[in-house]
């Protein structure tokens, strides 16, 4: 008998991630577009379910709960369809990655820590409370930054020395950085490089202590 941890050959943990952010866009895409509802949902979902830095620092929040909710809830939301797409493809390239090396638990435990230390980053460091952010891009920062951390240790185990160590960290961050640049400029600003920062530096702590399975690693880069 087939394990429910998986669906065909989706894990469980990702489906239960995708599912829920696919189904709300595709009900705002439909809003928008005047085939059901009316546009005026998106801004309500916005509204009730975006990450406001504003309601740390005084503001009516709609419901009680939502001050500390928005801090999971912002990852379910996206800017448009393919906001959507481009993270969801990312999430199913790094969460596979992630669920072969320390399983789906861990995986899940990352994903959430990530998402809600990015929240807190972009909470500590936006440069104003009256813009909503919303988005996995903070989780999946967060899980670049466990594989960074996990095929670095792979990598020193195999050869050792301080410049494959500086090298080995170095270029993978490189790389984001440069990423994060030109999507902020691509956008015109738009992009919450705060959250990324907070997600990357979870995802990063959070691995230290994990012991990837040695023999499920990922092939590749």
């Amino acid at each position: 008998m087939r394990s429910l941890s998986h669906i065909g050959r989706w894990p469980l943990a990702l489906v239960l991630l995708i599912l829920p952010c696919v189904c709300i866009e595709l009900v705002l895409q439909g809003a928008d577009h005047g085939l059901w509802g009316a546009p005026r949902w998106r801004a309500l979902a916005y509204q009730f379910g975006a990450f406001w830095p504003g309601l740390l620092s005084g503001w009516r929040p709609n419901f009680g709960a939502q001050p500390w909710l928005m801090f999971l809830s912002y990852a379910f939301l996206h800017g448009g369809l393919m906001h959507l797409i481009v993270n969801m493809i990312t999430m199913v390239s790094l969460g596979g990655a992630v669920i072969n090396y320390v399983g789906q638990r861990r995986f899940l435990a990352i994903y959430v820590g990530a998402t809600i230390l990015g929240g807190a980053a972009f909470a500590f460091l936006a440069a104003s409370g009256f813009r909503p952010m919303v988005g996995a891009s903070g989780a999946l920062f967060g899980l670049a930054g466990a594989l960074i951390v996990w095929n670095s240790r792979l990598i020193l185990r195999q050869r050792p020395g301080w410049m494959r160590a500086t090298a080995t960290i170095a270029w993978p961050l490189g790389i984001l950085t440069v990423l994060n640049v030109l999507m902020y400029v691509g956008t015109g600003g738009a992009v919450a490089w705060e959250t990324h920062l907070g997600g990357f530096l979870a995802g990063a702590v959070m691995a230290l202590p994990m012991e990837p399975r040695e023999t499920d690693h990922p092939r590749g880069g």
